[in-house]
């Protein structure tokens, strides 16, 4: 006992310095604060109505008609049944956020070098490499914590694996199946894309020595047992999965119907996302220089750049006073790169890419070939349109791809390949199987490498670069020659002074590898001076984009909207209707009313289609048919409501129904229809093909009226003489929503591109439409069945490693 307390206490004292490390960084959690997170902010506004019913209901609804005029909440927090995997997770992030994803990447890096037996006080110096590389620390500042949260259970997920090849299956399965259960529960299925690549170059690579080897059976014998480690994983998450997947659809990262752009121009038809909005942001070939000098390209578009800088003197030129100008350096446009928007450099940090090129040249075998393979293969899908024939045969022909934007992000896998590596450098540098003459045969290239490049750089820069960014056109337009010459001045100074600290932190990192093999300096000294290099290189470039100032008093977060003097008149008005705002950001009039604006990602495809085509044109008369009974918009500087008393209201009869070829000519109708009185359909599936073109017969006294009206269940009361066909202004989603007659299920059709439509007979009737969806059902009972038999084999396998245990120490 004695001496299992002696093998685990250094493990516990790092894990309580990685719980301080991650509460000091983020110290402000400390005083009850919160950090200011742009995109929280508009999730939260998204999420208010679920939110709101929830606490008043106890029940979870997943539709909301907060938002785009209606959609499923499976991509906003949605909580499902027998969901245990989360209660994992959340036990697991015990901090105050985002302290607890920082505690996540420092914990699941250690533990992934642990398991490739590194030494405990290296594998914490890893982990401060890898949890404190900026773009880590920049994606919590604005509010990417689904991201973050995959990116921090990668490691933890390679853990298992890398446990299962080495032939310890029981514990390599039960660490993959949990981590990767984890992994999964994150709800960003793009990191965990990425993190597939990784895993399939780690697969290429055990392989291959497999095969030297001669160790295939064992090699297939792992993957066998890593295959049904997933399939449990996916099993845990079964509900979010299966709805994730029923939803990705019907969502703008499923295939569209339409050939045609709103202009009436021909579209590229493809499965995902169009090739242009998936390479928006492609990295710069020169960018490449980010991950080893912070503000090689001037940082981000919003730099603090302070008084002391020609930006400032020539604002003050231009008649802004101290305090005017003293702001806008606050949010200096530095960054003269390609991409749209930069919010900060990707920056890996100097002293480990130093390492990693001393590794270079010291590490041998399978290890360095699947981090340097995955470093690679990661920074040139990164360059997207830059490197167009690589992305154009990634998005044409590998299952997927084609789903995510951003293609910068796979970056990520670098982020995580690189600080192992570096951290083997170390590793080789204290064995004793390494002769001398190679350790300083490796410190002299990576010096000269590493320091060469970013001395040509402080030599060459005026010949080499020229420093204008993409929007200086724009700048010069407005403000003048003399104020892009500042830019300019600016940004060089910027390149300089980081170039120049990159620089002596190589050297300094040099210099410490140099006396200890010249025995100047111990072991373990070497270990301190390079977690201190470490700490001091990533946090001060953290510090510049994320710190205490973006932190507020949790009220400013929790309830991040105020309601304006036109919201408040408008929430007077107890009927059921809906509200386009022109003025508000994307999600502050979701946070007040049923509105058809939104933030997601992934929204409604044929929503965003009409959005695009008709609600950004102010076409009143799509705005009528979604009765939108309010629109906010600005007059004067003063804010004010237009009320639509043309609006159809929730629910009216036609008297016709027009059945049209295709989707092309549904959406383009749209624009002249008389919405009052006929509704256009496409027949979309088998279910609705009873719907055919019909007229109806309309009288003054045909009514349609609202009983009830939450998220996930609407009533109505229909008067009606004649059979009818009723328009109900409420977003079509197939899966999911039931509809009833007097208690009787019937079926209902999309109309109008993207509103239901349902024939009602003659009389008094009730409809109600209720929204169950079977998806839910059926992944909650696959989690519960699937957690019991986690749950089971977690027993035995602790019971099997007991019994090892006690004979190897026999």
């Amino acid at each position: 006992m004695q001496f299992s307390i002696k093998r685990i206490l250094p493990h516990i004292l790092v894990i309580i310095g990685f719980v301080a490390l991650s509460i000091a960084y983020f110290s402000p959690v400390l005083e009850g604060k919160q950090i200011f997170q742009s995109d929280i902010m508009q999730y939260i506004g998204m999420s208010k109505q679920q939110n709101d019913f929830r606490a008043a209901t106890g029940e979870e609804t997943y539709w909301t008609n907060g938002a785009f005029a209606g959609m499923p909440t499976y991509q906003l927090g949605a909580k499902y049944p027998h969901n245990y995997i989360k209660k994992l997770d959340l036990t697991l992030r015990f901090l105050p956020r985002p302290a607890d994803y920082l505690f996540l990447y420092l914990l699941g890096f250690y533990v992934l070098l642990l398991v490739l037996k590194v030494d405990f006080k290296l594998a914490a110096i890893g982990a401060l490499a890898f949890g404190f590389s900026t773009y880590l620390i920049i994606i919590l500042g604005v509010g990417h914590n689904s991201k973050a949260h995959a990116i921090a259970y990668m490691p933890l997920v390679l853990s298992g694996i890398i446990l299962t090849f080495r032939k310890r299956y029981v514990v390599g399965f039960l660490l993959t199946a949990i981590a990767m259960g984890l992994e999964l529960v994150a709800n960003h299925f793009q990191m965990t894309y990425y993190l597939m690549f990784l895993i399939i170059i780690l697969g290429i690579a055990y392989l291959v020595d497999a095969f030297h080897k001669k160790q295939l059976p064992h090699f297939f014998k792992s993957v066998g047992i890593l295959v049904l480690a997933v399939i449990l994983s996916i099993a845990l998450n079964a509900t979010n999965i299966l709805a994730t997947k029923e939803y990705v659809k019907e969502s703008t990262r499923g295939k569209s119907e339409l050939t045609i752009n709103p202009d009436g121009s021909p579209k590229e038809v493809t499965s995902g996302l169009d090739k242009d909005y998936i390479t928006q942001f492609s990295y710069g070939f020169a960018e490449t220089f980010n991950l080893f000098i912070p503000r090689f390209m001037g940082g981000g578009n919003g730099e603090d750049i302070g008084k002391d800088t020609a930006t400032y003197d020539a604002f003050r030129r231009l008649g802004a006073t101290t305090s005017q100008a003293a702001q806008e350096v606050k949010r200096a446009p530095m960054y003269w790169g390609n991409q749209p928007i930069v919010e900060a450099p990707a920056y890996v940090g100097a002293v480990i890419l130093f390492l990693f090129v001393f590794a270079l040249f010291l590490v041998k075998g399978r290890l360095k070939w699947w981090l340097v393979g995955g470093t690679i293969f990661s920074l040139l899908l990164s360059y997207g349109k830059n490197l167009e024939f690589l992305t154009n045969f990634f998005i044409d022909y590998v299952p997927l791809y084609n789903k995510f934007r951003a293609v910068t992000s796979i970056q990520v896998i670098l982020e995580l390949c690189i600080p192992v590596l570096a951290v083997f450098g170390l590793v080789r540098l204290f064995n004793n199987f390494e002769k001398e003459e190679e350790k300083l045969k490796a410190l002299k290239y990576a010096t000269a490498i590493t320091g060469g490049v970013a001395l040509l750089f402080l030599l060459l820069k005026s010949t080499l670069f020229d420093f204008v960014g993409v929007n200086d056109g724009f700048y010069r337009q407005s403000y003048g020659q003399a104020f892009v010459d500042a830019l300019k001045e600016d940004r060089k100074t910027l390149f300089t002074n980081d170039t120049l600290r990159t620089f002596v932190l190589v050297l300094l990192s040099a210099g410490v590898i140099y006396l200890f093999l010249k025995d100047k300096l111990k072991q373990q000294w070497v270990i301190v001076a390079m977690g201190v290099l470490i700490l001091f290189d990533l946090v001060g470039v953290d510090r510049r984009y994320v710190n205490n100032d973006d932190f507020v008093s949790a009220i400013q977060v929790n309830k991040p909207f105020e309601a304006n003097a036109v919201d408040k008149e408008i929430l007077k008005d107890n009927t059921h209707f809906r509200v386009y705002d022109l003025v508000s950001g994307p999600s502050k009039p979701s946070y007040f009313h049923n509105s058809l604006n939104g933030y997601n990602a992934a929204e409604l495809k044929r929503y965003r289609e009409l959005f695009d085509f008709h609600i950004s044109k102010n076409n009143i008369n799509v705005l009528n048919m979604l009765n939108t009974k309010y629109i906010i918009f600005e007059n004067e500087g003063n804010i004010v409501p237009y009320v639509n008393k043309e609006a159809n209201g929730n629910a009216w009869f036609v008297k016709t129904l027009k059945e049209v070829p295709n989707a092309n000519e549904e959406i383009s109708l749209l624009d002249s229809l008389d919405n009052k009185n006929v509704a256009i359909f496409t027949k979309p599936t088998s279910e609705t093909a009873n719907f055919k073109s019909k007229n109806y017969k309309v009288d003054s006294t045909a009514t349609i009226s609202v009983l009830d009206y939450k998220p996930n269940y609407l009533k109505y009361q229909s008067k009606n003489k004649n059979e009818g066909f009723a328009v109900f202004s409420e977003i079509y989603y197939g899966n999911g929503w039931k509809t009833f007659i007097d208690g009787k299920e019937t079926i209902h059709t999309r109309v109008n591109y993207v509103l239901r439509g349902m024939e009602i007979p003659a009389g008094n009737h009730t409809i109600e439409f209720k929204f169950d969806p079977e998806v839910v059902k059926t992944g909650s009972t696959i989690a519960l069945a699937s957690s019991i038999l986690l749950g089971v084999l977690l027993v035995l396998g602790l019971f099997h490693e007991f019994k090892i245990n006690t004979k190897e120490s026999a």
